[in-house]
């Protein structure tokens, strides 16, 4: 009987620092306007996440609206963010943070509470800014590119992604994933990119249809191509078809992201449950594996009392994990 392939994912838990967000990106169901959703406040925080300890989650997803660079609140808002990655550490949880573009120093602060982090570049496609992103300032290409080499030149482990379904071409997709070959082979600090089909929402006001997710095989194999193979592939389980699922797995992905209660950013489709992913997976030979939100090449990227956790974490992992991953990239 042949072993089967392994996928992984990580069991993780959202926090939403604030849904505030000064873009106005036209499929977002995400955002509110600013000032008019409160911040999250560590008590509440703590309340959410001190029943977690017993229920085998690891990462702390830290994900909010964006505080414009120049609010007098944006120093709060990093502050924030900053104190809720502690708590999270202080819970013996892996922090990682995506909360759109920041500035040098600020992904230096946040890099000593992270293990590692993230942004979406979504599309490279200038066109966007007179379309879905034209009340968007900081989905300009060249600021979220500036991202990903920052994290690069800080040594941050990082995920980022592209948004397939909001107006870009063939082209466009290919000129963004070249754009993240290019800066990772420069800095090798790109873990993992997202393929993530826009799924339309409630909240939107863009009139745009769901992405035809028949072609995510198609996106798959370029991205499989243009990528070095030391990239895992991510796709959302929560918003394809168990059918295409596993088609997509045979196409290269190998990962399913993080698997929690609630997805934020797409709230009219639920997460499965971890446990009953498995099962289905197992049925068609292929094992569902839990990871941590730093892969293990970046261990000794972290500052120290990280890398004591991410090891107490390995430890405790280590006896569920049966299959060697590095061979079934």
């Amino acid at each position: 009987m042949s072993r089967p392939k392994a996928v992984t994912y990580s069991p993780a838990y959202t926090i939403v620092p604030t849904y505030e967000c000064f873009n106005r990106c036209d499929y977002c169901n995400f955002r509110t306007d600013p000032g008019q959703s409160s911040w999250l406040t560590p008590e509440t925080a703590i309340a959410e996440l001190q029943p977690l300890q017993a229920q085998g989650i690891i990462e702390i997803l830290i994900l909010s609206g964006e505080v414009h660079p120049q609010s007098p609140r944006r120093q709060a808002w990093l502050q924030r963010i900053h104190e809720l990655c502690e708590l999270a550490l202080s819970l013996g949880f892996l922090p990682h943070t995506n909360v759109g573009p920041l500035s040098f120093t600020e992904m230096a602060q946040l890099r000593q509470v992270n293990v590692s982090m993230g942004l979406m570049l979504e599309q490279l496609a200038p066109s966007l800014l007179s379309t879905v992103h034209r009340h968007a300032p900081s989905k300009v290409p060249e600021v979220r590119l500036q991202q990903l080499a920052w994290a690069g030149e800080l040594q941050i482990p990082f995920t980022t992604g592209l948004l397939l379904g909001i107006g870009e071409t063939d082209t466009d997709r290919v000129e963004t994933l070249r754009a993240i070959a290019q800066i990772h082979e420069r800095w090798g600090h790109i873990q993992e990119v997202i393929l993530q089909p826009h799924s339309p929402g409630q909240q939107q006001t863009w009139p745009g249809p769901g992405f035809a997710v028949e072609k995510l095989l198609e996106v798959i194999a370029i991205a499989r191509r243009i990528l070095p193979s030391e990239i895992t592939l991510q796709i959302p389980p929560n918003l394809i078809e168990s059918e295409l699922l596993l088609s997509c797995l045979a196409a290269g992905a190998r990962d399913l992201g993080g698997i929690g209660p609630q997805d934020h950013v797409n709230p009219d489709y639920p997460h499965p449950r971890d446990e009953t992913l498995a099962k289905n997976l197992a049925q068609i030979g292929w094992q569902l594996i839990p990871r941590l939100p730093v892969y293990e090449q970046y261990d000794d990227w972290l500052p120290i009392r990280l890398q004591t956790l991410v090891q107490q974490w390995r430890q405790q992992l280590a006896p569920r994990v049966n299959l060697p991953l590095a061979s079934e990239k």
